[in-house]
């Protein structure tokens, strides 16, 4: 049993591909066609492209900051307790935060720049959440190896400790406009708005959680208050049957839920060469700051499934397991152990992951940039939801019409470590990840994959006759009027 358990851990830790991120070595470039609407709405006004057909892209991972995975020693002996003969490294937090795994996939799309002020984008995708955030890692080890749990007991609390597995559906119109452009200075604004659907959830809230854990399985819990919920376990305990009458681009039904997302966002170029403003087949800014908040909204479920448990009482690790994801079990075995049990059907908003995105693109020369992109959560992990973990990426790269390559570097406040990446664009396909030394080093804590397509038509550089009048003064040369080979 215990090699199972074990086995079952490095599958949930390792062979799983980290925190899904933002595409930052693509979506952070300037010919990225929708993949920059993750980062900022209003980047679809002034977009260098006149028109994008978005076809399809994947975007796969999972991260933690429980224990590092090392990749040469995956055919090492299992006996070696939870570290699986080396395979897993724990990090010693005495909380820990699991996301396995984050899942993207976006389906057709279009955007068009309607004229030089305005544009618009319509984009489907559906995203998948599974995420542990706050838990005590005792009590992940007690439940996982419980012959390793000292006769003498582990004590252990959680405070507001969050599992949130969602899958659901979005259906996105996006509007940008130009507010503001005059001399050296550039605003402009945006704002998406989507229809979700949620296509199934189940989660776990707890405002604390304290207990004693002993002799390899009994629990001791006082002061406690957990809330479980969940859309697809039915009130006979059937884990599934919730799925059914389930619309991903529809109008849900059934045990499926609905709501409407947003994000709104500004960015601001400061533009101080001597360029053609009627150019809007380059790019015009010397620092390019955004400003961002995103997926705002919840989706609600209203025939979800719940079980409120309360009190002071006595329970069996691996009775807690056993009975977790069966509704009726869980209500009679938490009411045998002396507990307070609310239970029944009830409406449950499930939050989405809203988060602040800050960023600043400054253009070094020629054809290369850097980028710096803070994400900061606003999600409450106090509630069922999900919610993204800050980062600050810092993105060289080199990018143009056709190609783009970009390093971003990743500073994670869930793992406090760097990671890796590579991101490559070469018309309208693109690879890449966010997290990739996994496969260099033996202190990952995740990795992460992501590639997709779209058709580009890229906006072309049309003289006007102004400019044609003033291209024969040597000011406005077409050397001066662009940073070079920006055209």
């Amino acid at each position: 049993m215990k090699k199972v358990l074990v086995t079952t851990t490095m599958l949930a830790l390792g062979a799983l591909t980290a925190d899904a991120q933002r595409l930052m070595g693509v979506a952070t470039g300037n010919w990225s066609g929708t993949t920059s609407l993750g980062l900022n709405p209003a980047n679809v006004a002034d977009s260098r492209s006149r028109f994008v057909l978005d076809l399809f892209s994947l975007n796969f991972g999972v991260d933690n900051n429980l224990a590092s995975v090392n990749l040469s020693k995956v055919t090492g002996s299992t006996g070696d307790g939870l570290g699986g003969g080396g395979l897993l490294t724990f990090s010693g937090n005495n909380k820990f935060n699991i996301v396995m795994p984050v899942a993207e996939i976006r389906g057709p799309g279009a955007m068009y720049t309607i004229d030089h002020k305005n544009g618009i984008a319509l984009t489907t995708r559906v995203r998948a959440f599974n995420q542990f955030n706050n838990f005590d890692r005792t009590l992940f080890q007690s439940i996982m190896d419980p012959a390793s749990a000292a006769s003498t007991g582990y004590n252990f609390t959680s405070n507001k400790f969050n599992w949130t597995a969602q899958m659901w559906s979005e259906f996105n119109l996006s509007y940008g406009r130009v507010l503001y452009e005059k001399g050296k200075h550039f605003i402009k604004a945006g704002i998406t708005v989507g229809r979700t659907n949620g296509v199934g959830f189940v989660s776990v809230s707890g405002s604390n959680l304290d207990a004693q854990f002993y002799n390899g399985d009994s629990m001791v819990v006082t002061n406690t208050n957990v809330q479980f919920a969940s859309s697809v376990i039915d009130s006979a305990g059937q884990l599934g049957s919730g799925f059914s009458d389930v619309s991903f681009f529809g109008k849900g039904g059934g045990n499926g839920g609905g709501g409407f997302r947003a994000d709104i966002g500004a960015v601001y170029e400061y533009r101080p060469d001597n360029i053609d403003v009627n150019d809007h087949s380059a790019n015009k800014y010397r620092v390019r700051g955004s400003l961002s908040i995103t997926d705002l909204g919840k989706i609600r479920y209203n025939n979800a499934v719940g079980v409120g448990i309360q009190g002071n009482g006595t329970m069996s690790a691996s009775d807690m397991a056993k009975n977790f994801l069966n509704y009726s079990n869980l209500k009679d075995y938490a009411s045998s152990r002396g507990f307070n049990v609310d239970t029944g059907k009830k409406a449950a908003k499930v939050g989405l992951p809203t988060a602040l995105i800050l960023g600043a693109d400054y253009y070094i020369m020629g054809h290369f940039y850097v980028n710096g992109t803070w994400i900061k959560n606003m999600a409450n992990r106090g509630k069922f939801g999900n919610s993204y973990y800050g980062q600050l990426t810092i993105t060289p790269r080199f990018d143009t019409k056709v190609f783009t390559l970009a390093l971003p570097l990743t500073y994670s406040s869930m793992t406090k470590g760097v990671k890796a990446g590579l991101g490559i664009r070469f018309g309208g396909f693109f690879i890449g990840s966010d997290d990739m030394l996994l496969f260099i080093s033996d202190k990952a804590y995740g990795v992460n994959f992501y590639m997709g397509g779209y058709v580009p038509i890229n906006r072309k550089y049309k003289k006007s006759k102004s400019t044609e009048t003033q291209s024969t003064t040597p000011a406005a040369s077409s050397t001066d009027q662009k940073p070079a080979g920006e055209k």
